[in-house]
């Protein structure tokens, strides 16, 4: 992949620079806040309507089905018409669905919701992504990502820590009411203050021309292989999470409410592993180097699912997540770095291309693991993830 990048500006005031990457930050904390805010509920979503608790399980999915698909439309529409237009937006669209949520009255409505809300969510983030690529150059780029990554894994700690510790006194209405208040809230600030940051190119959108650039990326192996990278992440690592509040419930680890307290604080400590993850990335990447340290977070996030997998105590799961996410942040902000080299010129649709294949692993990664957990029990579905999450690691490493 090229190492020099055309399309990175040299004449941006990095003050201006600066209020860009907190205003986007901004918008992905209040993105990343509702993603995972069902998951600690799936036990008590499923009492309340009375289904099981793999149907319920299957919100995950719901908002990240919509979420994959909409991105290769949105990608060449950020490019063509501007990506913090189409942020801004996302940012609205995605409050209102959010704030309707908790008026669901059956699961069927509270799906629908949960998958307009992922569409909303999918002009969010990967545009984010590529808008910092615009403004910063490949050398500081990878330190620049990881900041505003923190915004987004500050909202997924949020979101973990509001399901499970709100849990007792707002239920999950409120955890997703609040959620909307908040994206609403973000919504406005970035209509009021100007983004800031280098002037975005824009062009006519001509889809034909957008169906080249994809057949033009997908035609390179070094991006097919980053995009396999992150599809199998989604499932090794997201497939997971709508399971850990039934796994600590059926061991008995949960201090009521249906393990959501302890399944919200491991989400949140998920999160909090993405903070050291950017308080070490620059000291990392310049001792071990980024194939080794891709390598290193592999080996943590393996040791991280079995600990899921075998913890006798609800302490040690937490902990586990933090590890998890320590790990995980390893790897997936080195993939994201490159997928921002893959093509310059079409930044846009690179970086959606990466969300769709990402959160089409998300999709399909609990499917995958409730078949797992059904056929070998939890610790073996886990363990498989372990495994599989390793192995990807040690693959990339290579390379």
């Amino acid at each position: 992949m090229p190492s020099h990048d055309p399309g990175a500006p040299s004449g941006a005031a990095p003050g201006s620079t600066r209020r860009l990457i907190l205003l986007l930050g901004l918008a992905s904390f209040a993105g990343a806040l509702s993603v995972r805010a069902t998951d600690p509920f799936v036990p008590t979503i499923a009492a309340e309507f009375a289904v099981s608790t793999d149907r319920v399980a299957l919100l995950a999915t719901a908002f990240a089905v919509p979420f994959a698909l909409i991105q290769p439309i949105l990608g060449p529409v950020g490019d063509a018409l501007g990506k913090r237009r189409i942020i801004r937006a996302a940012l609205l669209l995605l409050s209102f669905f959010a704030l309707l949520a908790p008026l669901s009255p059956g699961l069927g409505t509270l799906t629908l919701l949960r998958a307009l809300t992922g569409i909303a969510a999918g002009g969010i983030m990967p545009l984010t992504l590529a808008t910092v690529a615009d403004a910063v150059p490949i050398q500081d780029r990878q330190v620049a990502l990881s900041r505003v990554v923190v915004f987004a894994i500050a909202g997924q700690i949020a979101g973990g820590a509001l399901a499970g510790v709100l849990a007792p006194i707002m239920g999950w209405r409120g955890v997703l009411g609040l959620c909307g208040g908040v994206a609403l809230l973000a919504a406005g600030l970035l209509f009021l203050i100007p983004f800031g940051g280098p002037p975005e190119p824009r062009r006519r959108f001509e889809p034909v021309k957008a169906l080249g650039r994809y057949r033009m990326i997908l035609g390179m192996p070094a991006a097919r292989i980053l995009y396999l990278a992150v599809f199998l992440e989604g499932i090794f690592v997201f497939g997971t999470f709508p399971y850990l509040a039934p796994v600590l419930q059926a061991r008995g680890l949960g201090s009521g409410g249906g393990a959501s307290l302890e399944a919200g604080l491991a989400v949140a400590a998920f999160g909090a592993g993405g903070f050291v993850y950017a308080a070490m990335a620059r000291p990392l990447l310049a001792h071990i180097g980024q194939s080794r340290m891709v390598r290193l977070g592999g080996g943590l996030a393996a040791a991280a699912l079995l600990g899921f997998a075998f913890a006798p105590v609800a302490a040690l799961f937490i902990a586990a997540g933090l590890l998890l996410g320590t790990g995980f942040y390893m790897i997936h902000n080195s993939i994201q770095t490159r997928v921002t080299e893959v093509a310059p010129e079409a930044r846009g649709s690179a970086v959606a291309l990466h969300a769709f294949h990402f959160f089409g692993g998300q999709s399909f990664g609990p499917v995958l693991v409730g078949l797992a957990i059904g056929g070998f029990g939890a610790p073996a579905a886990f363990a498989l993830a372990a495994a599989g999450i390793l192995a990807l690691s040690i693959r990339l490493g290579r390379r």
